[in-house]
């Protein structure tokens, strides 16, 4: 493929003007075997470029662990997308916000107490140092100077927004530079924070969903030749526990990017197709008050979470065929479906008789830390002894995210970070009781000073004013190996507190499907070992997507962790999405 240049006029490709019209699709959202359909539809809509970000948290889970298989073989996903005659807009960060855990950056660096993150901090630049000298020699075959689609990439990431350290800023151009990219640079930030996230010599970039003109003449005035471009043109959005679905109108984001292209600017969608946050891998935001993303992250795209078509597919190809060629090829269809109610959850383990086969317990004089722990999804459970009888007052001021109480085994609450919740009272039997707290990581913050977000208990416990005094046995549970899991089918009494639900079933064909968890409360499926998600009765979001490639003929596993209870032993697939009302 032809290399890219940025001259005082604009872009050039080949030597020849050109119009970048992209959009964002992460590999890391969709199921491996789903790329190639992704990017096929994206051509079809009149791309010439697709957008991903790339999760360092997800390569590097650990100091010495790398991870480039898979769901995460970027270089494959590049492949695929050379193949189809697409360019990329390549954004490794090191951190990429996204709405994803953390932004990005792996929770082992929070193992250090006073890290300073996206800063000049030795240990965190160090640790860039060596997951940029893995990264970059595996992209390296694929820029567009050696005749691969990566022909920009991107600089940090809205960093505009957390901070001003131009220091910061020049050191990562630096790494990148020597890491041999030799494809032009680029910055991007929202309107009012592109003095503080721009680099000299670098490209700058905008971000915006609406009011094109204003903001791409405040790029000009910062940037007055070159490419004006907006690198994150919002035509959707994301949603959280608790909210309302995000919706935009379809004429109304197309209007918008009208006016993008009619200035002569340069585009990428964010999203054309946003996929899932599989497993624990979503991010939450916390402003004043922690609030978790879900697990769809549909954002109201061109694509659906499935694949299929939105009404946003047809109007925004109508707009991009007045600038840039667009195939002449129908639109795609939706793909098929797989609907089978009543499937049948036959056994059962309770989460604390099978603690033991789920992670190992540390002893200490505090709680531990999921960091500590060095651990980075899923729970911690704390455990303790309390052995005065009587009311008891317990504090936890530091829980990260939320805590189910149980005092011998029986529920007696539950303390919400969402809700600045920090105590809970409760009365201990005569002969005392084993006082346990089930911590759940709901998503590190992605956005803001907030990324410094440790998880589990993180402050000191008390009960009645005073630090246990046992100690404390922190259990990591991971959740990421259930195969030590062993069920119950015998005993139809319904199981008090968490506990895993199995049932086996079959299918004739693979489809694409929706999990619909109805009359379920709070917890997370897997589906023949793949995670899913989290789902919540709260909502919005009612159904978890499920892959096709997911699915297999004949027998399937479906696993549910449920933290509370449920009235039905027994989920539906179906063939239809339900990610909730919509605000009026």
């Amino acid at each position: 493929m032809p290399a890219l240049h940025v001259d005082e006029e604009g872009f050039r490709l080949d030597g020849a003007p050109f119009r970048l019209v992209s959009g964002g699709l992460h590999y890391f959202r969709v199921h491996p075997a789903q790329w190639r359909d992704r990017l096929r539809k994206a051509r079809l809509m009149g791309l010439n470029t697709v957008d991903t970000y790339v999760p360092w948290n997800l390569h590097q889970p650990r100091p010495d662990t790398h991870r480039w298989d898979g769901p995460l073989d970027l270089a494959g996903f590049l492949r695929v997308a050379q193949d189809e005659g697409l360019l990329v807009l390549l954004r490794p960060g090191p951190y990429i916000c996204a709405e994803w855990e953390g932004g990005g950056l792996p929770s082992w660096l929070l193992a250090e107490p006073d890290i300073r993150l996206r800063s000049t901090d030795a240990r965190y630049l160090g640790a860039v140092d060596r997951y940029f000298g893995e990264l970059l020699p595996r992209i390296a075959p694929f820029l567009g100077s050696r005749g691969g689609p990566v022909v920009a990439v991107q600089v940090e990431n809205e960093f505009g927004a957390y901070g001003e350290d131009p220091h910061y800023l020049h050191y990562l151009v630096s790494v990148l530079r020597d890491g041999g990219v030799d494809v032009p640079l680029f910055t991007s930030d929202q309107p009012a924070d592109l003095a503080r996230g721009s680099i000299p010599g670098v490209l700058s970039t905008v971000n915006f969903g609406s009011g094109a003109a204003g903001h791409l003449a405040v790029l000009r005035e910062r940037q007055p030749a070159g490419p004006l471009m907006c690198t994150e043109f919002w035509n959707g959005w994301f949603d959280r526990w608790g909210g309302v679905h995000a919706s935009r109108d379809a004429a109304d984001a197309a209007g918008e990017l009208a006016a993008v292209l009619a200035a002569g600017a340069h585009v990428n969608l964010y999203m054309f197709h946003g996929g899932s946050n599989f497993g624990f891998t979503n991010g939450a935001n916390d402003k004043g008050t922690y609030r978790p993303t879900l697990t769809s992250y549909d954002y109201d795209a061109p694509l659906d979470e499935a694949g299929d078509p939105t009404p946003k597919f047809a109007a925004f190809r109508a707009v991009i065929a007045r600038y840039v060629p667009v195939p002449d090829e129908p639109l795609p269809e939706p793909s098929k479906k797989l609907t089978l109610p009543d499937i049948a959850l036959t056994g059962q383990a309770p989460l604390f008789d099978s603690a033991d086969r789920l992670g190992a317990a540390v002893l200490g004089d505090r709680p531990m830390t999921m960091e500590e722990l060095g651990q980075s999804f899923g729970f911690v459970l704390y455990e303790t002894r309390l052995t005065a009888e009587g009311p008891a007052l317990l504090h936890a001021p530091g829980v990260h995210d939320r805590a189910q109480v149980f005092v011998g085994g029986q529920p007696v609450g539950v303390l919400e970070r969402e809700n600045h919740e920090q105590a809970l009272a409760f009365t201990v039997p005569p002969g005392g009781a084993d006082l346990a707290l089930l911590v759940e990581n709901q998503g590190r913050v992605n956005y803001g000073p907030g990324i410094h977000d440790r998880k589990g208990l993180t402050g000191p416990v008390t009960v009645n004013g005073a630090p246990a005094p046992g100690g404390w046995r922190s259990r990591p549970l991971p959740l990421d190996d259930l195969a030590g899991l062993a069920y119950r089918t015998d005993d139809p009494r319904p199981v008090v507190g968490p506990a895993f639900h199995r049932g086996v079933f079959e299918i004739a064909e693979p489809a694409d499907s929706y999990l619909d968890l109805t009359g379920w409360t709070k917890g997370c499926a897997w589906l023949n070992g793949f995670a899913l998600g989290r789902y919540w009765s709260r909502g919005p979001q009612r159904r978890l997507y499920v892959p096709g490639p997911v699915l297999r003929p004949g027998s399937n596993e479906l696993v549910v962790l449920e933290l509370h209870a449920t009235v039905r032993h027994a989920v539906d697939l179906r063939d239809t999405p339900d990610l909730g009302p919509v605000e009026e």
